[in-house]
């Protein structure tokens, strides 16, 4: 599957440069130091221990959004991917995090962090600081075997690392115990990730096609820095994949990989559902509830707390992290243990979560039942329900056969919503119909399917159709009221049908002309009132939606493109896809 190779800063060293200084602009407790891409915190206490992190850019909020109040003193950026030089650390350590009560260097496992960190420490020790450096190493996707002497890669949970221990530091506590509380956190981590395609570093040349994905696969176990995980598997449902993720990260059996040993009862986790770069939030949500309740379903953990978002990226990857912590006695007593420091407050920009810990203590509660305080109106119409299924049935069909080409169409020319919305309303609609849910009396019946398009369809199109519905219902129930017809023919339909399209143009200035589903509608009815004839109203309305090519747009999301081409308007289209469906032809 081939990444986006185009950015909006192809220069790697300005970007870099351009993003540290970002931190600042949004921070004011924050300071840079450009020359050395340090940034750290201009004021803090001199009694308290001074976290200092890094790595190398593209890890974004890491490592630089974590500093600020609360979490890191300073933090050090290489370029992308690579370790940041010695010089640059024993600069940040000795000049850059003011005076302190010791310095804790907190270094994912990648062997140039670990190499540059660790000659900085030895250069810091000789020169006579207080300094201690942790190594933080959490990943699952390789096992013991295979990782050998280096050991774990240091993932996306180094986060909980800083935080807690630089919630700790706040309280004044020493350098030992902020050391041990970071690799008492270190041991109780797992990190697994998942990718559908690695990233293209900006100024870099294109990737060779034998590191891309194919459109079907996933990368099992992915690192941060674009580094290839431990399988490759044809992408399964999400359900599956969180499944296998979660085996991988608690499952005991595999000896290879069971870091945290058997998960057992009264074992409390914290969950970070980690954002590598790419993925939407809302599609990131939707991963976040699936983890939460196979966490349940499967392992009987429920979390403490859940962290959702960016907290450690590869660039724009495509794909997520999972990272579960499990809950252990830090032996420094009350307002010190991992919760408590997880939900201490801070000031910087990377560690989102707000949601304060009496909030989470609440137990949880069910939602009240919603009363049904809209009763479905009536009439004294009747109609002839076999007839009735099936027209619109047919026409029903022939939307959903077309939802191909209509996506294409708002695709190219709106917010490609359109065919999918169409679809849904059919599938329900017909689905209702199945359930036998028709009734002699098109009032209540036209009332139930208007519920039923609110409840299935949105966007535009949606909101549209419910309103139509909603007004034709109450122009059938006048008509008959005023007329004292009771029986439904292709007039008495034909009259309502114009009446509920003037009360539609109480919400929307839609006209013939300005490219919207009107062009198709105001035809169909005009010319189903005038004559009767479906099948003729059936072709002004595929009429109408043929002139909207090329036709200048003036409502819609459309009207910010400034080409649309040969493009028909899908609502339009859509409208006369569905009335050749009742029409039969």
């Amino acid at each position: 599957m081939p990444v986006s190779s185009k950015h909006f800063i192809n220069d790697p060293t300005q970007l870099v440069s351009f993003a540290l200084k970002s931190v600042k602009y949004a921070n004011p407790s924050t300071s840079i130091d450009e020359p050395n891409k340090i940034v750290y915190r201009k004021d803090a206490s001199p009694d308290n221990v001074a976290l200092v992190s890094g790595g190398g850019a593209g890890h974004e909020p890491s490592f630089a959004g974590f500093v600020g109040d609360g979490i890191l003193r300073a933090a050090v950026s290489g370029t992308i991917f690579a370790s940041p030089s010695v010089k640059q650390i024993y600069n940040c350590i000795s000049q850059r995090v003011g005076e302190n009560s010791g310095v804790l260097l907190i270094v994912m496992n990648y062997t140039g962090d670990v190499l540059h960190f660790g000659l900085a420490t030895e250069k810091a020790r000789a020169q006579g600081l207080d300094i201690e450096m942790v190594v933080v190493g959490e990943d699952v996707g390789v096992g013991r075997e295979k990782s050998g002497k280096v050991g774990r890669r240091g993932m996306a949970g180094t986060v909980f690392v800083h935080k807690i221990c630089g919630a700790l530091a706040a309280t004044g506590a020493s350098l030992k115990e902020c050391a041990g509380i970071a690799r008492l956190v270190s041991k109780n981590l797992v990190t697994l990730g998942s990718s559908l395609s690695h990233v293209h570093i900006p100024g870099t040349a294109e990737m060779d096609e034998c590191v891309e994905l194919d459109e079907d696969e996933l990368e099992l176990g992915m690192g941060i820095h674009n580094e290839r995980g431990c399988r490759r598997m044809k992408i399964p449902k999400i359900d599956c994949l969180v499944s296998t993720m979660l085996k991988q990260l608690l499952a005991g059996d595999d000896k290879d990989r069971a870091y945290l040993g058997p998960v057992t009862m009264g074992q409390e986790f914290v969950l970070m559902v980690n954002n590598l770069g790419g993925v939407s939030p809302l599609e990131l949500g939707g991963v976040t509830a699936h983890v939460v309740e196979s966490l349940e379903e499967e392992y009987q953990i429920k979390p403490k707390r859940v962290y959702s978002g960016t907290y450690m990226t590869s660039l724009n990857g495509h794909g997520f992290s999972i990272t579960l912590l499990r809950l252990a006695d830090t032996g420094l007593g009350c307002g010190k243990d991992m919760l408590s420091l997880l939900d201490a407050a801070h000031e910087t920009l990377g560690w989102s979560s707000c949601v304060c810990s009496s909030t989470w203590s609440r137990p949880p509660s069910a939602p009240a039942p919603l009363i049904e305080c809209d009763p479905t109106p009536t009439s004294s119409l009747r109609m002839d329900i076999p007839v009735f299924i099936t027209t619109l049935k047919n026409g029903l069909k022939k939307i959903i056969e077309a939802e191909p080409e209509l996506t294409r169409f708002d695709c190219l020319v709106g917010d490609g919503d359109c065919g999918t919305g169409l679809k849904r309303g059919a599938e329900a609609v017909i689905g209702f119909m199945k359930a036998g849910a028709v009734t002699e009396d098109p009032v209540s019946t036209v009332s139930r399917i208007a519920g039923v398009v609110e409840e299935s369809m949105d966007g535009t199109s949606g909101a549209l159709t419910s309103i139509y519905l909603n007004a034709l219902v109450q122009a059938l129930r006048n008509g008959s009221e005023a007329t004292k017809v009771t029986g439904v023919d292709a007039s008495v339909w034909a009259k309502a049908g114009m009446a509920a399209l003037s009360d539609l143009g109480r919400y929307t200035p839609a006209q013939p002309g300005d490219r919207t589903m009107m062009d198709a509608l105001y035809p169909f009815l005009a010319e189903f009132e005038k004559t009767g004839d479906v099948v003729r109203a059936a072709k002004e309305a595929r009429a109408g939606a043929d002139k909207t090519k090329g036709m200048k747009p003036k409502l819609g999301r459309t009207v910010y493109i400034e080409q649309v081409g040969d493009i028909p308007d899908p609502g339009a289209v859509g409208i006369a896809v569905l009335v050749e469906g009742l029409a039969g032809i």
